[in-house]
């Protein structure tokens, strides 16, 4: 449960700029993810009318409940944004203060925003109080390493009324290297009486009972490891209820979900677009298929959604 509203199961994909849109969301949720999270969306009204954030505010055919992920540093446009995507369908609204990356960073927003915890309380109390909708945080362990503040961090975002925190265990400073730090999260657990949801190196159904196991967390969320292998939901749901671990998707298996996958994003962002933004899923998918560096390249070459159908179909089934 998250705010009274009944989540299918304790799997939950991240968000991910450029990843976690329509299609890929419905296409893990249809492998077991009992929930998933959209695209940021910066809080700054004149983002709305750019198409790209439009794409990521689309939430079409989606299963309910619907989660929109926003990020920003000024509470009255962090409330606006959250009113924004509650007209647009959204029921969760999900605060973005993890996110790594400079672009971000530079506008105090996303992980940069745990430097400044008066701002962290003043953007959740006034983000909690333009909704009628659980507000949800994704966050960090801190801002740097041997200044993890997430105890406090986790403890203000109950009192301001956040219905659950997901944490990734990684300061801002560490970026994506090292190893997740799982303690802290189990902290975190141990001091609030809100959902807690683990995050950061979750790649296998082992890992995911190790990580229940270490943190006590109520859900555990899985982002890097899902690209190219959104069936590692269905994995690991098979393996927390029977112990079994399933054996790996065939080439067959993969390439009936990599067309189907294609067939979703052209049919989303057109041909244009639809044709680059697959390219990365496509890389990922065949990733440790024979060959498959030689395929890419020329598969980067192709221009149009037929041509890189029929590239991508011709070599998987060469490889079945």
């Amino acid at each position: 449960m998250i705010g009274g509203l009944s989540i299918e199961n304790r799997l939950i994909v991240a968000p991910m700029a450029g990843v976690t849109d329509n299609p890929f969301r419905r296409l893990c949720k249809s492998f077991g993810a009992g929930h998933a999270v959209s695209e940021m969306i910066i809080a700054d009204t004149a983002l709305y009318a750019r198409k790209k954030s439009l794409y990521r505010a689309n939430f079409d055919n989606e299963i309910a409940p619907i989660s929109a992920q926003i990020a920003g540093a000024e509470p009255d446009k962090l409330a606006e944004a959250a009113r924004f995507q509650i007209d647009n369908g959204a029921q969760i609204i999900d605060i973005n203060m993890g996110c790594p990356v400079k672009k971000v960073c530079r506008k105090l927003a996303g992980s940069a925003l745990l430097q400044d915890e008066d701002l962290v309380a003043r953007l959740l109390d006034t983000a909690v109080n333009a909704v009628d909708v659980p507000v949800t945080l994704k966050t960090r362990l801190g801002y740097e390493n041997g200044r993890e503040n997430i105890l406090r961090i986790a403890r203000r975002a109950e009192q301001a009324g956040i219905a659950a925190i997901a944490i990734h265990g990684r300061t801002r400073e560490d970026m994506y290297t090292g190893d997740a730090r799982y303690d802290l999260i189990r902290e975190v657990k141990e001091s609030v009486n809100i959902p807690v949801i683990a995050n950061g190196d979750i790649d296998s159904a082992q890992k995911a009972q190790r990580v229940y196991e270490l943190t006590g967390c109520d859900a555990v969320m899985i982002g890097r490891a899902a690209q190219g292998q959104p069936w590692l939901f269905r994995d690991i749901r098979h393996f927390l209820q029977t112990g079994e671990t399933l054996p790996a998707p065939t080439v067959s298996e993969i390439k009936e979900i990599v067309l189907a996958h294609l067939q979703e994003l052209y049919a989303f962002y057109g041909e244009y677009s639809g044709c680059r933004i697959a390219r990365k899923h496509i890389a990922w998918y065949t990733t440790g298929i024979p060959n498959s560096n030689a395929f890419r390249q020329a598969m980067y070459g192709e221009e149009s959604t037929a041509g890189q159908f029929r590239v991508v179909d011709t070599f998987l089934t060469a490889h079945e």
